[in-house]
């Protein structure tokens, strides 16, 4: 069995368009990055709880905070960042997510961030150890142009960040001229976690779940068949705006991509929720 999950602000910066979009596709988790036009760091305490109540009242949980940190600079103030993150942390708690999704570090302007790569590791190592007591796993998202890029350097962060499990993203592996098929191999034993994304080799586009380079279908196969992985997979299709920060499908190509999803789970004979 595992959990269907997605990014709802995908579907539109109302929360209560989101819920009864995830419901209208029998969704009952989401990934939270943005409510009512706000990132979820911005929200306010009010804002929290009130989201809090309408998603417990529609029977949705909150599968992971789906932060922005790490998608910053490597020479960016740090102590600023971390503030940020402690506000992830609360946030997590008052929705009960079991995790926070989190990035190393873009480059400094003009350098190449694998030259602050044991900085990288120091930081997230600090980021875990803050979060220690707290009901909470960091998961890093596999992204173009930070640290954690390539199949070497999320290996590196797995086996170098203790307590730290990896989310694995085939869209943006394939973005980053990286073949999923070729990554997963490397990483699977590490990843807790997936982003359900596809895209194509030829000019990076983001399309359906199972219509891209991203070779969901056989790692799937591998995850669940073999490996009996039984996490989220969490919906973020990128289908009309694929932006750095954040992307937008809208209603009815959210949709798509969870009925494509489904598709697949349903060819591979995998039971979901």
């Amino acid at each position: 069995m595992v959990a269907l999950s997605g990014f709802a602000d995908e579907i539109g910066p109302d929360l209560g368009l989101q819920i009864e979009t995830l419901r209208s596709e029998g969704l009952r988790h989401l990934e939270l990055r943005g409510i009512w036009g706000k990132n979820v760091l911005d929200l306010s305490a009010k804002e929290r709880r009130d989201a809090k109540a309408q998603l417990s009242g529609a029977g949705i949980g909150v599968s992971a905070i789906g932060s922005p940190i790490g998608k910053v600079a490597i020479d960016e103030l740090w102590k600023e960042h971390l503030d940020r993150y402690r506000i992830a942390l609360d946030a997590a708690e008052v929705f009960e997510a079991p995790y926070i999704r989190l990035f190393s570090f873009y480059p400094p302007e003009g350098g190449a961030v694998a030259e602050h790569r044991d900085e990288v590791i120091r930081r997230l190592n600090e980021l875990v150890r803050l979060a220690e007591g707290r009901p909470v796993q960091l998961l890093h998202e596999n992204e173009k142009k930070i640290y954690g890029e390539g199949t070497e350097e999320c290996l590196d962060i797995a086996e170098n960040v203790p307590g730290m499990g990896l989310i694995f993203d085939p869209a943006n592996f394939v973005q980053a001229d990286v073949r999923p098929a070729d990554a997963w191999p490397v990483l699977r034993d590490h990843v807790v976690y997936f982003h359900i994304k596809d895209a194509l080799q030829t000019d990076g586009r983001t399309v359906l779940p199972g219509e891209g380079d991203g070779a969901i279908r056989e790692i799937l196969r591998d995850a669940i068949g073999a490996r009996a992985f039984e996490g989220f997979l969490s919906l973020e299709p990128h289908l009309k705006v694929a932006g750095e920060r954040s992307g937008f499908s809208g209603p009815d190509l959210f949709k798509k991509a969870v009925r494509a999803l489904k598709a697949i789970l349903r060819n591979l004979d995998v039971p979901f929720e």
